[in-house]
């Protein structure tokens, strides 16, 4: 028993022992091993830390919460985790801002470039939309070719045979056919074509591959296809208008897969692939075995993985009947695979200084003149680089090329797309996407631009000095930006034949020609090269403690039958049409509201006193509420988007549905509300700059939501690519912290306005247009001594729309038939001691005379600064200083006093019904 003892006894100091050191070396505890039953937590520290990714550095952090919990268990303090997040904001901006040139921009999964002819150029937008850049022989317009909703969004086109596939980010492919309907022309829809692929093998089901496609590749004759299927195998397509698709299964490599196709050798029919390890193989159905592996045999410093990505084959670059396939590696450098007189070599062409290489894009030679072959790259920082190599590279050491770097940079105020291959139009002419959504032609002086079709002429002969230049091109409204579709009409921007606009009031043929006059206010400024000392210098003007409730206290529900109000103490009600008899009824809710901010397929969003967000919804027949601002990423907001939509135009249904909200410490926040899957997202702000109130979102312009910053000055916000622009503004002029009113004829033409005020009370227009562009229209006050308070109303019949003046008045500012910006005086509802008429049933209440002449001598019967908000397409409501509510009648220019006015701030001197 002695022996046993012992041994259990040096176990014991062993195990302590072990115990000891461990603690030493990995913070172990002697009490994680000899569990007691008194133990209690200790805080060694009340200092934590957090990695930053971005700003790569560490970031003291403080606790999240200070909860202090009150009668309706909400959380009277305002999160402290606002900070935390404000202070990672700061670090990232005073980083991006000492080297913007370095910031690697983000990958851009869905745009691509596809070449049907000289004139037809077919994109893919990061938006997933499709559109076509044609050349009517007049100028390029847009056509729109987009996918059904139901397919998602597109990520490539391929042009094979005649044929036109798009390929979906779902893996689905789609061909383009027309359709011969009761159109008096046949119209091109999509049809999903299901690749018919051959199995490897019959008693191996889960061998047989994936049809859903990831890439693909054409073949340099355009009569085949190659495509990557997502479970890493290769397929063959071939087929015509008239001929059946023919899909044939090339497997994959043995112990790898094809995770993208580098490209298609022509002389030799070799399909070239690379594997997610980043090995090369080439696949040639001719050999046996059909699959091989080029093998790095010396493996020296500069090798590293390639990149899964397509590269570039060229012909005769070191002798006769050589080949040259160039491709990049993971680490940004380019290195080619050579073949010569039978036989491979690796060779390292390298990159840039201090640049990373992303894709290659070869370009159109001419072969009569250029002495040197070019191919140009982008980088991860959104600049293009051109690698020069003389025709005949001969037989050279590795580690000594005749090739030359040249920096193209890119165009002012925009950064080429990251890994994005460019598409070659003609000689001397590139087209390249943006990483913001818009394509830029990097062409020679002279040979291209907006307003420069396909040359008749393809000699040119380039000159080793010339350099070439840069021409930004505007995408389409998918993307945000601002061109508009062709038409079917005749004139300057016909889908098919453009004709000449002989008006005498142009006086130019073309729009291009006229816009290029103001090409300056087209552009946006960028944010990296916008003026910081202006912004710097700019006050930063607080908002008012009652700022959510002036502007957000009422809002439409049901247009012509419903609107909620928010009064002054907290209460909801709402004004509804119940059986043709308008009643006011009452909203219960657990806390205080402070301002209705959106609405959403019949739900209501609210914000509380606390700041947080609510969301009212029907629950099978009864109403509940959410407490947004509690879901992961939630923030505390003072307000939302002036309106949802606009009256008579119908809210379209997108995957994309969200609205937007400001925080209170100044940021953008985005709540994705489509199907019910709620989800935050920070959308940050302008650098330097806190965001006071959102202009308009998605109105004006499709994915753009417009704000002011808390300096005055006009920003916007691309969904799309989630990037931030300022608009071109004079520094003398300052917007006041108010929500704007969108002005659009049609919803056919981009053409429009965005009204705001200023901060010294003026109406100022921001207007655009495919003539002149961006123009600021500063329209002044409608009378003197009077200034604008408050937010514009909504806009109506294309030309009007109401402003509230300081006097208590509405003014109308419309356009006449002259074309021509006038003012008129539209007073205000007042009464005296007149009695109300209801114009419904046209009976005097004579019972409320006498009471309705008591109140009206107490009351202020002017008008409010509270934003107004549409009721129906020829309606708006206001609300008087006295608590009251009135309706203007535009298409009858007159106030509506009945019913609305007999109510009361808080309920009080009126009945109303329950919930």
């Amino acid at each position: 028993m002695s022996m046993v003892h012992l041994i259990y006894g040096i176990l014991l100091i062993l195990s302590m022992s072990f115990c000891v050191v461990l603690s030493f070396s990995s913070g172990c505890s002697y009490h994680q091993y000899f569990r007691q039953s008194n133990r209690r937590f200790e805080q060694k520290t009340d200092r934590f830390w957090k990695f930053s990714e971005q700003a790569e550095t560490w970031v003291e952090v403080e606790l999240p919460y200070d909860l202090v919990s009150s009668v309706n268990s909400e959380c009277a303090e305002v999160n402290k985790r606002e900070e935390i997040f404000d202070q990672e904001h700061e670090l990232d901006e005073k980083k991006n801002s000492l080297d913007n040139k370095d910031v690697i921009l983000p990958l851009r999964k869905r745009i691509s470039l596809t070449k049907m002819s000289e004139t037809s150029i077919w994109i893919t937008g990061e938006s997933g939309s499709i559109y076509e850049r044609f050349w009517n022989r007049l100028e390029w317009v847009i056509a729109p070719h987009d996918l059904p909703i139901s397919a998602g969004r597109a990520i490539t086109v391929f042009i094979i045979n005649q044929l036109v596939l798009a390929l979906s980010e779902a893996g689905n492919l789609y061909q383009m056919k027309l359709h011969l309907g009761e159109a008096p022309h046949p119209q091109p829809v999509w049809v999903e074509i299901t690749p018919k692929l051959n199995p490897i093998t019959d008693n191996d089901p889960e061998k047989n591959p994936m049809t859903l496609m990831k890439s693909g590749v054409v073949s340099h004759d355009g009569q085949r296809a190659y495509f990557c299927t997502k479970n890493g195998t290769l397929v063959e397509f071939c087929g015509s208008e008239l001929d059946p698709p023919r899909w044939t299964n090339h497997g994959q490599p043995a112990g790898a897969n094809v995770a993208a196709i580098a490209d298609v050798a022509s002389t030799r029919e070799v399909v070239y692939t690379i594997s997610s390890a980043g090995d090369l193989y080439e696949y040639d159905k001719k050999s046996k075995p059909a699959w091989k592996r080029h093998i790095w045999q010396d493996r020296v410093a500069q090798f590293a993985p390639l990149v899964p990505s397509k590269g570039c084959v060229m012909y005769g670059l070191s002798g006769d009947h050589s080949e040259s396939l160039f491709l990049l590696t993971k680490e940004g450098t380019m290195v080619e695979r050579r073949l010569h007189q039978r036989k491979w070599k690796w060779v390292v062409h390298g990159s840039p200084p201090h640049q990373n290489l992303t894709s290659i894009t070869p370009t159109l030679q001419d072969e009569s003149s250029e002495a040197f072959i070019s191919l140009f790259f982008t980088s991860s920082a959104g600049s293009v680089f051109e690698y020069q190599m003389p025709k005949q590279l001969g037989t050279v050491q590795n580690n000594q090329f005749p090739g030359a770097w040249v920096s193209h940079e890119h165009p002012l105020h925009a950064k080429v797309a990251r890994g994005i291959i460019g598409l070659p139009l003609q000689v001397g002419r590139i087209l390249f996407p943006l990483d913001d959504g818009r394509l830029a032609e990097l062409h020679l002086p002279g040979l291209g631009g907006e307003s420069s079709g396909p040359s008749l002429s393809q000699n040119f002969r380039r000159k080793a000095t010339m350099k070439y230049v840069w021409s930004i091109l505007d995408a389409p409204e998918s993307e945000g930006w601002n061109a508009e579709y062709c038409t079917e009409e005749r004139g300057p921007r016909n889908c098919v034949i453009g004709i000449k606009d002989e008006s005498k009031d142009s006086g130019i043929s073309s729009i291009t020609s006229r816009r290029k006059q103001s090409q300056a206010q087209h552009y946006y400024l960028s944010l990296d090269t916008s003026s910081n000392e202006l912004t710097k210098s700019s006050e930063e003007y607080t908002l008012p403690d009652d700022w959510t409730s002036s502007n957000f206290r009422l809002w439409l529900m049901y247009e012509g039958k419903s609107f909620f109000l928010i009064t002054k103490e907290g209460l909801i009600f709402e004004y509804i049409c119940v059986e043709s008899v308008w009643v006011w009824l009452r909203h219960e809710s657990s806390t205080a509201m402070n301002g209705i901010v959106g609405n959403y397929n019949g739900s209501l969003f609210m914000v509380d006193t606390f700041g947080s967000l609510l969301l009212r919804e029907w629950n099978n027949n009864e109403i509940a509420w959410r407490n947004c601002t509690s879901l992961k990423k939630g923030r505390n907001i003072i307000g939302g988007q002036p309106w949802d939509r606009l009256p008579g135009k119908a809210r379209k249904v997108t995957s994309e549905d969200a609205i937007f909200f400001v925080s209170k410490n100044g940021r953008l926040l985005q709540y994705m509300v489509y199907m019910r899957k709620f989800k935050w997202k920070d959308c940050r702000s302008p650098p330097s700059v806190k965001v006071a109130c959102i202009v308009d979102q998605e109105l004006y312009r499709e994915n753009i939501v417009l704000v002011i910053g808390r300096n005055g000055r006009l920003y916007q916000y691309n969904k799309v690519s989630e990037l931030w622009h300022e608009h071109y503004q004079s520094q003398h002029l300052i917007l006041s912290q108010f929500p704007g009113s969108v002005l659009r004829p049609s919803s056919k033409s981009l053409s429009g306005s965005l009204f705001m005020l200023s901060i010294e009370g003026g109406l100022v227009e921001y207007h655009w247009d495919t003539w002149y562009g961006w123009n600021w229209v500063e329209h002044g006050t409608p009378d003197k001594g009077v200034t604008l308070v408050g937010s514009p109303s909504p806009t109506f019949e294309g030309n009007q729309l109401l402003l509230i003046g300081s006097d208590g008045k509405v003014y109308l500012r419309y356009m006449d038939t002259k074309n021509t910006w006038k003012w008129k005086d539209c007073g205000f509802p007042y009464m005296g001691n007149k009695m109300v008429e209801d114009s419904a049933s046209n009976l005097m209440m004579k019972d409320q005379e006498k009471n309705l002449a008591e109140l009206n001598s107490k009351c202020d019967p002017k008008v409010a600064s509270t934003r107004p908000i549409p009721f129906s397409e020829g309606s708006v409501i206001f609300e008087l200083r006295d608590g009251r509510f009135s309706k203007w009648l535009v298409s009858k220019v007159l106030w509506y006093n009945a019913n609305i006015s007999t109510y009361m701030a808080a309920g009080r001197n009126t009945t109303y019904g329950g919930e």
